[in-house]
């Protein structure tokens, strides 16, 4: 038996002003395209889909003319809204379907469900197709009422390789992912990567994001900040970016390595001309010099430019303003968050005009020189004024009380032979060796006053060295004043010899240095703080001990700790074995409250991660973040499990052993005993907080299955 044909539903044109909206529509919640955005899309397509209607009947059953819309309400609101704004005219005929059968709710029921949503890989590939027949961007975005944001986005993402939007259409592959791989336009490097990660257990966005841009260099990068992103450009550099992490991505990874760097050095090599133009001896040019560079070279101390008249007036201006506002108690948070933004900008503004240029003197300047480099956040660094001890000038000849000249003494250095006999005297050695002693023979009734002979000279002051020690040693005040004055000396003018107490302070170099040592927040510190000191201090030795003498005991306090400061060495050393100068260091980490990690020290691929067997990258994961992260990463590779370690790690505050604090001693024996009872500090891992055992007991995989527990 033949199948019945299927007949559909006639469809007239009917005039606006006939149709009414039906109650049976089931839409009721408004979502999606507004009937604005609706409007303006008829407005320039016109009406696309018809309007499903019935007739409304009288009593009798009959036909009355006027038609309700079951389905497609938006659409009628729409038109509606272009009849009042005078657009269309209320006569203007519509494209209905007309139906009489079945229920009214139905329709508009199947409508809506019936209706099949457009994939997204398709709406990418429309907008690319729109692209490519010559719509740009911003006109794509008018026409479709999103932002050209999403415009650009959507293009990306119809770029990436063919064979990964087939991995998207068939699900195998997330939006997430797709969006990751937009990051690099390379299809062959998108593939590989898509290919290495099926068969791996992870395939966040962040590593395909990761290994998309390994070998490029952040935008963020130092050496990208100092050259700019736009002359990397202009010179030919391509920069990747992340459309959908715009937040997050720093600005994007610059593709060419090597171009930047030589950007970099012609860049620098230009700014160090400049300098060489200024009459300095040397330049020393570099990306990055090592943590203390500059040690045992004389710091010059240069005179501020004074301010302008102009400069004046603005200063004693912007001072006035901020202490008005200091003083000012606005009583609305929105002023109250306007006053704390200018006094933010003044603040900025006073100290553009306080860091003032040096001026040096011309010899000085003959025989100093300047290092050129770039600091942590990507600016020119100018640190001038540094004279070599080869370079130094001499010191002025001594004359002595009894009118002869000694030999000058080098800047820089100690005496001669002369010089050093008293000295080892004034030690309490007895005098060996020749002693210059003044003719026997001379005669008592010659006229004038001859010079003290030599050996007088040295006996009279070895009683006055003895003198001066007993006298210092009852004085406690002048003798840290002495101890600071000798300290300073070392510091900051390198001329340990203009001074009568012989203490020295060793600050041995860091032969082996850590990747960015000099950016690292203590080195930063400490270099802004000796920076400060000398320029307060004189840059004569003549002038130090009244300078010193004038400052209040706080001062001297802090002058002094920074001094003995540079006398700590707690460095490893295979070849000195110092058990001792180790333990000590300890007790000097206890006492100060030393912690690394606020100190700033985090694990990175560079500073530990990379540098330790897989064993110990799990085992840090594990304390730091529990079982389930590092059996997340426990399949990788080395190179790729560093680098999510280091990721895992982030803000943990997690220390390797070596940088942990000491353990510290109980307050009695019954304390003692009592923590070893409950388990020890619960802050350290378990293979450190004792159970009887060393440290050192048991290998590697102990010491993981110790620490997981």
């Amino acid at each position: 038996m033949a199948m019945p044909k299927i007949v559909l539903n006639a469809s007239r044109d009917i005039p606006f002003n006939k149709l009414v909206l039906s109650q049976a529509n089931v839409r009721k919640v408004k979502a999606g395209v507004s009937i604005e955005e609706l409007a303006e899309d008829i407005a320039r397509r016109t009406l696309l889909h018809s309007l499903a209607v019935r007739p409304v009947l009288d009593a009798e059953g009959a036909e009355t003319g006027v038609f309700e819309v079951p389905v497609g309400g938006r659409r009628f609101r729409a038109l509606e809204l272009l009849v009042k704004q005078k657009r269309m005219s209320k006569t203007q005929p519509v494209p209905c379907v007309v139906r009489t059968a079945g229920l009214a709710e139905e329709d508009s029921l199947a409508e809506n469900v019936q209706r099949a949503p457009l994939h997204p890989l398709d709406q990418f590939r429309a907008f690319q197709t729109l692209r490519e027949a010559g719509l740009g961007e911003e006109e794509i975005a008018a026409r479709f009422f999103v932002a050209p944001a999403v415009v650009k986005q959507r293009l990306k993402l119809a770029a990436v390789a063919p064979a990964l939007l087939d991995a998207y259409a068939e699900d195998r592959m997330t939006l997430e992912q797709l969006m990751a791989f937009t990051v690099s336009g390379d299809h062959a490097r998108q593939e590989q990567v898509w290919e290495a990660l099926s068969r791996a257990y992870s395939r966040e966005p962040y590593q395909i994001r990761r290994l998309l841009t390994e070998g490029a260099v952040r935008a963020s990068d130092k050496r990208a900040l100092f050259v700019g992103v736009e002359a990397y450009e202009a010179a030919g550099g391509a920069v990747m970016r992340d459309l959908f992490q715009l937040q997050h991505d720093d600005g994007g990874w610059l593709q060419d390595p090597a171009l930047l760097d030589r950007l970099v050095a012609e860049k620098l090599e230009a700014e160090a001309a400049t300098v060489r133009a200024e009459g300095w001896t040397w330049v020393e040019v570099a990306l990055a010099f090592p943590y203390g560079h500059s040690r045992g070279l004389r710091r010059l101390t240069g005179e501020p430019v004074p301010l302008s008249e102009a400069e004046q007036a603005t200063y004693d201006a912007l001072h006035a303003e901020y202490e008005r506002l200091e003083g000012s108690e606005p009583a609305q948070a929105e002023e109250l968050d306007a006053v704390a933004r200018r006094l933010a900008e003044i603040d900025t503004e006073l100290r553009a005009l306080e860091e003032r240029p040096l001026v040096y003197e011309t010899a000085e300047v003959a025989r100093a020189g300047v290092f050129v480099s770039v600091d942590v956040e990507g600016g020119l660094q100018v640190d001038r004024g540094y004279v070599r001890p080869e370079d130094d000038a001499p010191v002025e000849p001594v004359v002595p009380a009894g009118g002869e000249e000694t030999s000058a003494v080098p800047a820089g250095g100690g005496g001669g032979a002369v010089a050093a006999q008293p000295a080892a005297i004034a030690g309490g050695a007895s005098v060996s060796g020749p002693v210059p002693v003044a003719d026997a023979a001379a005669s008592e009734d010659d006229e004038g006053l001859r010079p003290l002979p030599e050996r007088l000279l040295i006996e009279l002051s070895v009683h006055r060295t003895l003198a001066l020690r007993d006298a210092l040693a009852n004085d406690p005040d002048t003798a840290f004043l002495a101890a600071l004055h000798a300290l300073c000396l070392r510091t900051f003018t390198q001329r340990p010899g203009a001074s009568c107490l012989e203490l020295e302070l060793k600050s041995a170099g860091f032969g082996v240095q850590p990747p960015d040592l000099a950016a690292s927040a203590a080195a930063r510190a400490i270099d802004a703080r000796h920076r400060a000191w000398s320029a307060q201090l004189p840059s004569e030795p003549a002038a130090l001990w009244e300078a010193l003498v004038g400052f209040d005991g706080d001062s001297r306090a802090a002058l002094f700790a920074h001094c003995v400061s540079f006398g700590v060495n707690a460095v490893h050393e295979p070849w000195n074995r110092a058990p001792q100068r180790a333990a000590h260091a300890d007790l000097l980490a206890g006492a100060v409250g030393l912690d690394m990690a606020a100190a700033g020290w985090t694990a990175t691929v560079d500073s530990y991660l990379g540098r330790v067997p897989k064993a110990r990258i799990l085992e840090a994961v594990r304390e730091a973040r529990g079982p389930e992260p590092a059996q997340l990463i426990d399949h990788l590779r080395k190179p790729d499990m560093a680098k999510e370690a280091e990721r895992l790690l982030a803000g943990s505050g997690w220390l390797p052993e070596p940088l942990r604090r000491p353990l510290e001693p109980a307050v009695d024996g019954d304390a003692g005993a009592e923590g070893d009872a409950e388990g020890g500090d619960a802050s350290l891992p378990a293979f450190l907080t004792g159970d009887g055992e060393s440290p050192d007991a048991g290998d590697d995989a102990d010491r993981t299955e110790a620490a997981a527990a």
